[in-house]
């Protein structure tokens, strides 16, 4: 901590051992920040949220409530990550970007510009999502009763997550294929349809 100010006096925040919070940024309420974490310039940390590994959140970025920032994770710009979700892997989430509700963002993601990942979405691999239109999610479908998640990855192609799926809509509709009853991949083949119709303008 470089300064007093650093870290408020109100609630339970704390700053632990090799972490460290410098500039003005501010941890209070019941943050807590540990490992190698770095909190600078302007940032701002409270509520319940940790942040911790070796993530860095700075510039104007805010993390709150029980939001949780760790592996390598980094926040930054003006975003805001908050609700309970989860950044952590090699994930950026910068510019005016907010990720919240139960979401969950990791791997290679950037998320960026004005874009929001909210609900129980689930981003991960090589994400690359500036815009509301990069991203649809549909909870609740399936025999499951999942979240399935169509985002755009490098290169424009779009990816899928649900339950334990990671890979491209090709991949997913042809596991789909094989393992859904012929209703259930009907519905997947539509909302793949909308997502791509959303998405790629197709």
């Amino acid at each position: 901590m470089e300064k007093e100010s650093n870290l408020t006096h109100d609630g339970n925040c704390w700053i632990y051992h090799d972490s460290k919070v410098f500039g003005d940024a501010k941890v209070k309420d019941g943050a807590t920040i540990y490992g190698s974490a770095k909190i600078f310039d302007n940032a701002r940390i409270f509520g319940n949220a940790m942040v911790y590994g070796d993530a860095k959140i700075y510039d104007r970025a805010i993390v709150h409530y029980n939001a949780r920032v760790y592996g390598n994770a980094v926040v930054n710009g003006k975003a805001a990550v908050f609700g309970n979700a989860d950044i952590f892997g090699n994930a950026v989430v910068g510019d005016e970007a907010m990720v919240f509700g139960d979401s969950r963002v990791y791997g290679n993601s950037r998320i960026y510009g004005n874009a929001n990942v909210y609900g129980s979405a689930e981003v991960h691999g090589n994400a690359n999502i500036s815009s509301m239109q990069d991203i649809v999610w549909v909870t609740n479908v399936g025999s499951e009763f999942g979240t399935l998640t169509v985002f755009k990855g490098d290169n424009d192609n779009l990816l899928a997550t649900i339950g334990s799926f990671v890979g491209t809509v090709d991949e997913f509709l042809d596991q789909s294929k094989q393992v859904d009853s012929e209703k259930t991949y009907k519905e997947y083949k539509l909302l793949i349809d909308a997502a791509k119709s959303r998405i790629l303008g197709e």
